[in-house]
């Protein structure tokens, strides 16, 4: 090889972009407005936080040094991170997390459903984020928008910034949920909707969006660490 074309490759080397150790920044939304009672609250957070201790989850989650926050939301305006960006490097470091998770207080409790608000307050927690390969919203609700901006009105930034939106929903305040959701508020390649026909549903199906969403970086990872380095 020429020596000019060896310098070449070696500076284009050095001078490369740096690649995200995170795999998938993951923002998860929970609806806590007033069709959220005090019971099926404490469903939601305590069963999403025993979908992050999952076997396979966790291991997922570590392996792929996954960030993660956690917000609530409910009418216009009123939206807050409830466990802040948390890159979950170690499995003593994803349980400080869960408890995070089963003990944030709530704020509120007899406001309306602003999904486009509660999308537009993620998508500016992920610009805020740590720099992963991935974008990912979780959102999680059993009601249509009803106040504040439409959902469709925040879709083009969100594709814009290469962001996926999945849902967990759960049937039964409102008709046709789920067909609501697909039509309305997933977005991206591969995003999905999990259907919960009941709060009691919830845990489980809570861990099994998580999984579809992150255990295929044990996988990943395995062939990289077998294969060596990119």
């Amino acid at each position: 090889m020429p020596i000019r074309a060896m310098l070449f490759r070696i500076l284009a080397a050095c001078c490369a972009a740096p690649v995200a150790a995170c795999d998938i920044a993951l923002v998860l939304a929970v609806d806590v407005s007033g069709s959220v009672d005090r019971e099926e609250y404490r469903i939601q957070m305590q069963g999403l936080a025993e979908g992050l201790r999952d076997g396979a989850v966790s291991e997922a989650l570590v392996a792929g040094e996954v960030a993660l926050l956690v917000m609530h939301w409910t009418g216009s305006s009123r939206q807050e991170v409830v466990v802040p960006w948390t890159t979950i490097k170690d499995f003593d470091g994803l349980e400080a997390f869960a408890v995070r998770v089963e003990t944030a207080p709530r704020r509120w409790r007899n406001y309306s459903t602003a999904i486009g608000e509660a999308l537009g307050f993620a998508h500016d927690q992920m610009n805020a984020g740590p720099e992963c390969r991935r974008k990912v919203i979780d959102i999680s609700s059993d009601g249509s928008s009803n106040e504040g901006i439409a959902p469709d009105a925040v879709r083009p930034d969100l594709v814009g910034d290469g962001i996926v939106v999945n849902a967990l929903v759960i049937e039964g305040a409102e008709p046709r949920m789920t067909e609501y959701f697909w039509e309305n508020v997933v977005l991206g390649t591969g995003a999905f909707v999990i259907t919960a026909n009941s709060y009691e549903e919830y845990p489980e199906r809570m861990r099994r969006k998580l999984l579809r969403e992150v255990a295929k970086l044990i996988s990943s990872n395995d062939t990289r660490s077998r294969s060596g380095p990119l």
